[in-house]
This record gives structure tokens, sequence and C-alpha cells, in this order.
């Protein structure tokens, strides 16, 4: 319900755990209480940006850029959109080379081993170029993941590159 913020019956069936038996039981006061909620803060639902996002690119960025700024888990983003994870991080990728700044310590604190945040960041420092390839190849790609490389290479580039 906190990334979805269904307004509408049908709506709050679509939520994970929610059912139709659920909902009509007890979804109404949920459903009057978060379209208050939105309306009073003005708060664009990933709802609205799907149709916005199939015509226009710059609704997907700026749905990511608001999602990480209020700190939500980058796979609920994913999820939200319809997007693998890779992809998600391909459009972070272009978001952090196009000169934005995020911040995305959240989701690295919980998911990347710090001495492994530590050693890739530390690479990059001393590296001569930003490739996850040739990173994974001087790191070893049997002890680091693309994953956690194109993670704090997202964050590296957005601390030091911009």
């Amino acid at each position: 319900m906190k990334i979805q913020y269904p307004i509408t019956m049908e709506e709050m069936t679509h939520i994970t755990g929610v059912g139709v038996g659920k909902a009509q039981k007890y979804g109404q006061p949920f459903i009057d209480l978060i379209k208050r909620y939105v309306e009073e803060n003005e708060i664009e639902r990933p709802q609205d940006f799907v149709i916005k996002s199939v015509v226009n690119k710059s609704g997907l960025k700026v749905f990511i850029i608001q999602s990480i700024d209020r700190k939500i888990s980058l796979n609920d983003v994913a999820v939200s959109k319809g997007l693998s994870f890779a992809d998600l991080l391909t459009e972070i990728e272009r978001i952090v080379l196009s000169g934005t700044k995020i911040n995305i310590d959240y989701y690295l604190n919980e998911n990347v081993d710090p001495d492994h945040y530590e050693e890739i960041y530390d690479y990059f420092l001393e590296a001569e170029n930003d490739s996850v390839e040739e990173a994974l190849k001087e790191l070893g790609e049997n002890e680091f993941t693309e994953e956690e490389v194109r993670l704090v290479r997202i964050q590296f580039i957005s601390k030091e590159g911009n």
C-alpha cells in the first residue's frame, strides 16, 4: 500500500495479500485515508506514471528519482514499473550519467557487503575508466556480482563524477 497508494476498491484488490474478500471487509477505511493523504500531499502514484511513461521516458526518470528520494527499495521500484532489476539499474545509470545526483546509500547498506562496497568504490577511485566488465575482471567475478559493481558504480558516479 505504501508504494501503490490504492484509492479504489479495484486497486486495493491488486495489493499483494489483499484479495477481494479482505478488500471488501477491511478496505474502505484504508482507501478513504489513502485517498485523502494522496490529495493533501499531492502524491503522484505509480499508476499515474504508467500511462505517462509509455509515451514519455522522462516520466520514468522522475518516478525513479522520487522513489529513491523516498528511499523505496529498488526491487519495489522495478516491480512497480514492470522492469527487471537489471533494466532498472540501466535506467538509474542513465540518470546519473546525465548529471543528476542520487543517493542510494539506503539500498547499498542493506544489500551490499560493506567490505565489498569499499573495495569496489576504491577500485573506481583508482581505475582509468568506469567499465563494469573491467571492474569485474580486476576484482574477481567469483567474489563480486555484476549487480554489486553496478550499484556501487552508480553511487560512485553520483558522488565523484557529478
